[in-house]
């Protein structure tokens, strides 16, 4: 098991959802603003994205997209906005008027007017993407729009990926077309169930199965795969014994206990340490016992490249984000410590997550930085058991 995801707490989770967006405060000294999105939830919004902003209303009445000269925020403006991070542990939830939709091969995002290629792809299939793409960074009438190549389009032809193309510029003017026409605080376009979020972002080489015992989710994730992902069709199965459940199947009570553990132990007898503070994630290495000096070399090696991999998983799993300190076992050889950052990152570039190794301290504290897009998992089990202990 890669990932666990769990259902938002609340009734409807936000990740994900556009908004018709309204400005209740501006403050210029953090270059940021609050913007409420309903009349639960107030986000943090970034100015330096404002000049490009779609609004929909002005605090003046003056309706429309600011087209000429910069633009000042001001409280009462009306903009689209989606949510870009969930609420966490002392910070408020954060949108974006950089608008995105997601397809299997391409993200599209508004305004915006660059193509990006996913640095997973190899370099022939990324000579082969730009060529397909290039074409297709025309200027639109609504202002323009950016292009994401995913990974998995180096598995589909010129005319999937122009298909998918069209589906998503599409829905793209309809958001902003329904958004110019709602009041403030209005939902313009729901995200995706994370369950079906988890199908179209995982890649196509790492979809073995599909397997659910719930029976409208098993139709819901059936209807997707139909429309748009025919292919992974014959992968979905609905489990229906009535003696054993799917969690216990997996031994997925095992998986969350395990995740509440701050120790992990490797297969060579080392661990790993990881707790989650304020600021940052810390891991530690250890070697777990006494090793002879004469094979202290080949012995800190082979633990740190097995702990490189475990921690790889173990952020995924977890979820843990943000800024993360691995305090790897010292080595000697510089040669030692280029590889174990090589192949560190390797094991980073599998997660759907942005990850990557930073750098390497003078103190040989190893620093990475993970994107933060959803709570972690241990603090969404903390809320579940406050919520069941409430109810109680």
């Amino acid at each position: 098991m890669a990932e666990v995801l769990l259902p938002p707490l609340e009734q409807a989770g936000v990740f994900g959802n556009i908004y018709v967006g309204q400005v209740e405060r501006v403050l210029p000294d953090i270059r940021g603003a609050f913007v409420r999105i309903d009349k639960n939830r107030t986000c943090f919004y970034d100015l330096s994205e404002q000049e490009q902003a779609i609004y929909v209303g002005r605090s003046d009445d003056h309706g429309g997209r600011q087209v000429n000269g910069p633009y000042h925020l001001k409280a009462g403006d009306r903009l689209l906005v989606q949510v870009s991070r969930e609420r966490m542990r002392g910070k408020r939830p954060a949108v974006t008027s950089r608008l995105s939709v997601t397809g299997r091969y391409l993200v599209l995002e508004a305004p915006g007017a660059q193509l990006r290629l996913s640095r997973k792809l190899s370099g022939s299939d990324r000579i082969r993407m730009r060529g397909y793409m290039e074409s297709a960074m025309e200027p639109e009438p609504s202002g323009g729009y950016g292009i994401l190549v995913r990974t998995n389009a180096r598995r589909a032809d010129r005319q999937e990926i122009f298909r998918e193309l069209d589906l998503l510029k599409k829905r793209l003017r309809q958001i902003c077309e329904r958004g110019r026409s709602l009041p403030a605080g209005s939902l313009v376009e729901a995200s995706w169930p994370f369950y079906l979020m988890a199908i179209q972002n995982a890649r196509a080489e790492d979809l073995a199965g599909i397997v659910t015992d719930v029976p409208g989710i098993y139709e819901e994730i059936q209807a997707y795969l139909r429309d748009l992902q025919p292919e992974d069709l014959p992968k979905l199965r609905l489990y229906e014994d009535a003696h054993l459940s799917l969690y216990h199947l997996y031994s997925l009570g095992h998986v969350l206990k395990g995740i509440r553990k701050p120790r992990v132990w490797l297969k060579s007898g080392g661990s790993l340490v990881i707790e989650q503070t304020e600021a940052f994630v810390s891991i530690d290495v250890n070697t777990g016992g006494y090793v002879a000096k004469k094979e202290s070399r080949k012995t800190y090696r082979k633990i740190n490249l097995e702990a490189a991999q475990e921690i790889a998983f173990q952020l995924r799993l977890r979820n843990l984000s943000g800024a993360v300190l691995v305090d790897f076992i010292n080595m000697e050889e510089e040669e030692d410590e280029r590889e174990l950052m090589r192949v560190f990152q390797g094991y980073l570039d599998r997660d759907p997550v942005k990850a990557e190794v930073v750098d390497m301290t003078a103190l040989k504290i190893v620093e990475v930085s993970r994107q933060k897009v959803r709570r972690p998992v241990a603090e969404e089990l903390e809320m579940f058991d406050m919520r069941e202990r409430k109810k109680i």
